[in-house]
Parts: C-alpha cells; sequence; structure tokens
C-alpha cells in the first residue's frame, strides 16, 4: 500500500523482520475478530482433547488482517510445526508434492494465495486433505505406473483475499471456515499501544488513536505508521510520540485524515479533475495515475468504495460527492446531481 519510499530486497526484509516481531503468539493476545478466534478456541481445545490434529481451516478476508499471524497462532497452539508456502510458488503437481512428502505427524501446513493453485495442484491437494495421500507417476506413457504415497495427518490453514475464486470441491474439504472483517479503531489503538511497548516506544494514547483512525482497519497498515511516526519523533520529538508527532508524521508520509495515501487521492483527483467525475474506465484509470490496473483494483479501491469516496458502475469508476468534499473541489451541476 505504501509509497513512502523506494523497496529495496534489504528494506522489505527489515519490514518482515519487524512485522514478525509484533505478531500476537496466542490466541489470548490476539486483539479483534473475538468470533473468529472463539470458533478457533473451541476447534483447537477440541482436537487436542481428542490427541487429534485440527480440521482443515480457510481464512478468508481483505489483506493484511491477520490470517498469517492465525495460522502461526494455529500451529503454536497445537505444537505443531508450521510450513509456509503460497499458490503462485505451487506452479507443478510436483512442487506440492515435494511439500506434502516432508510434512511430519501433526503439522500445519499455511498455503497463502490459495486461490491461485493451479487446477493440476488443486486436484493432487484434494486427495492429500480428504484421504492423506498422494499418487505420484512411475515412468511415461503406456507403461507408466501410480503409486500410492501415505502422507502423515496434518492440518490445512488455507489464507485468501477472494475466496469467490475457490472452486467448491477444495472449498468443501475444510472443515472450518472463517471470513476476518476490518478492525475498529479501538481495537487498533489496543494493537498499536501494545505493539509500541514491544518496540520501546514512548506512545501517548491520543496519538495512538490518532494513527488507529488512519490505518484504513487494518493492524498491517496500523504497524507500519506506527514504525513511521516512531522513526519521526526519534529525529525531531525526543523519541516522544505524541499527538503532534503523530500528525506531522504522517502529513510527512503522504497519509491524511482519512486514511487515504498519495495513490487514493491521485486517483480520486484524476477522476474529478479529468474524466468530470466519472465514470471512467480501470483500465484508463491506471494509466492515468501510472499504475497497473491489478493495483489500482485490489489496493485503493477497496477502501475508496468502503468510505464511500468512489463507486463502481457499469461503465467504470466515478467520484462521489464525498471524493469532492475531501479534495476541495467543486462537481460541476450534472455530477453533483448524480450523487445528491
Amino acid at each position: 500500500m505504501e509509497e513512502y519510499s523506494p523497496v529495496t530486497p534489504q528494506a522489505t526484509d527489515m519490514e518482515r523482520a519487524a512485522e514478525a516481531a509484533l505478531r500476537p503468539k496466542a490466541l489470548t493476545e490476539f486483539v479483534g475478530q473475538k468470533v473468529v478466534c472463539q470458533q478457533l478456541d473451541v476447534l483447537i481445545t477440541a482436537a487436542i482433547e481428542r490427541n487429534k490434529t485440527p480440521d482443515h481451516i480457510l481464512l478468508s478476508g481483505p489483506p493484511g488482517l491477520g490470517k498469517t499471524t492465525l495460522a502461526m497462532i494455529i500451529a503454536h497452539e497445537v505444537s505443531a510445526s508450521l510450513r509456509l508456502t503460497s499458490g503462485p510458488t505451487l506452479q507443478k503437481p510436483g512442487d506440492l508434492a515435494a511439500v506434502l512428502s516432508s510434512l511430519q505427524e501433526g503439522d500445519v501446513l499455511f498455503i497463502d494465495e490459495i486461490h491461485r493453485l493451479p487446477r493440476p495442484v488443486e486436484e493432487m491437494l484434494y486427495l492429500a486433505m480428504e484421504d492423506f495421500r498422494v499418487d505420484v507417476m512411475v515412468g511415461k506413457g503406456p507403461g507408466a505406473t501410480s503409486i500410492p504415497l501415505p502422507l502423515p495427518f496434518f492440518t490445512v490453514v488455507g489464507a485468501t483475499t477472494r475466496s469467490g475464486l475457490l472452486p467448491a470441491p477444495l472449498r468443501d474439504r475444510f472443515g472450518f471456515t472463517a471470513h476476518l472483517d476490518y478492525y475498529d479503531d479501538s481495537d487498533l489503538a489496543q494493537i498499536i499501544s501494545r505493539n509500541a511497548i514491544k518496540l520501546d516506544a514512548d506512545l501517548r494514547p491520543d496519538a495512538a488513536h490518532e494513527i488507529a483512525s488512519r490505518s484504513r482497519g487494518t493492524p498491517r497498515i496500523a504497524n507500519r505508521l506506527l514504525r513511521r511516526v516512531q522513526d519521526w519523533a526519534q529525529i525531531n520529538n525526543d523519541h516522544i510520540l505524541d499527538i503532534t508527532a503523530a500528525k506531522k508524521a504522517l502529513e510527512l508520509f503522504e497519509v491524511d485524515a482519512r486514511g487515504l495515501d498519495r495513490l487514493d487521492r491521485t486517483i480520486l483527483e484524476v477522476i474529478c479533475q479529468r474524466f468530470n467525475g466519472g465514470p471512467v474506465g480501470l483500465t484508463t484509470l491506471a494509466v492515468s495515475v501510472g499504475e497497473e490496473p491489478d493495483t489500482v483494483e485490489t489496493v485503493s479501491e477497496p477502501y475508496l468504495v468502503r468510505e464511500g469516496f468512489l463507486v463502481r458502475t457499469p461503465r467504470g469508476r466515478a467520484a462521489t460527492q464525498l471524493a469532492w468534499e475531501h479534495l476541495g473541489l467543486q462537481p460541476q451541476e450534472e455530477v453533483g446531481t448524480l450523487f445528491s
């Protein structure tokens, strides 16, 4: 989401390390998603009491809400090892077979972006999830034979941002499906305050709420903004993260009071000023802001639509009256009547 600075491999590794350090380690430490946590607690506790591996679990929801963290917590709660992979990396059945054959009894296999698995890989996963075996082909042509390879009992935790793309046969093999929703500001403020302690940051309560209100309901964004405010306070404010530091830091990093960043505002400005409020097609809009259509559609658009700045019509994207007001612009008469 963020456009604050060029991303180098070293910087990406540092971000990942910082995020990992802030992750909760147990369900009791996980803030938000109360119903999902209660459901997982019942599922995990029952499996432990029966001395069995938990049913396969599907976690769906927008990016940054804690799907990977919950997978790590599940593995921790059942005292199992966690294996991480993703749909795009499992391009051939052999890729999945190599992962499955290395699993130990009770392991948790986390598959991120599971909706992006190729069909042949999906079909192998069906068999592995249901019968705990894979069929390995030996030889080629008419003489090829299939040898069943038994697998230890394990739990698949799948994560997806687009559950509608999952084929029904795969979705039906999950014993439990949970949808993660955006967080409210009070939960985010609690997460930010807790993580400030881990970062040894002197965070004031009003600053925590200010950061939370600009975090788009997403803990991953909240943690990043917290670190940027900490950076600013280290240089300019004697390491004190108060409301002034929060506002000035977020202004510097181009995150406004509604949580819109540079790309969000550019999209709205282009629609309002260049296309008279829209509607405008996704591809045209993406070219106009210098981004890929997929970036516009998956990174900025969901939040803009959810917050009422943008609407999707059969003819394209259009700005609402709220978008004009937020930018301090005056729509032309026909645009104003459209959303009045």
